[in-house]
């Protein structure tokens, strides 16, 4: 009967973690991460531990997807990452962050 609770238990919490991971448009929205110039997101405020999670996910994806880029067209990783960057601030909405030369900013 125990391992029964614990199987059930188990069930429970793995059925529970995706509804409990914050999705990248939602942390945005609320301010939590924002655009810099290097093509990547970073915390606008000390992030905890769900959105640490998706800035290594999402930052891991962003990479990967740079390098392809640069190795594809034979430039540098940091000329992807400064395009994407751009990219990136300027398909941010209004309301969302955006790191410039003065810091955070919400656009």
């Amino acid at each position: 009967m125990k391992y029964l609770v614990h199987l059930l238990l188990c069930v429970l919490v793995f059925l529970a973690v995706p509804v409990l991971a914050i999705e990248l448009q939602d942390a945005k929205e609320q301010g939590l991460v924002g655009e810099t110039p290097q093509g990547y997101l970073e915390a606008v405020v000390s992030p905890n531990a769900e959105v640490k999670e998706l800035l290594a996910d999402i930052n891991g994806k962003r990479k990967e997807k740079y390098q392809e880029i640069a190795a594809k067209n034979e430039i540098g990783l940091d000329k992807v990452e400064q395009l994407a960057g751009e990219k990136a601030i300027e398909k941010t909405p209004p309301g969302q962050y955006v790191k410039t030369g003065k810091g955070w900013q919400k656009k």
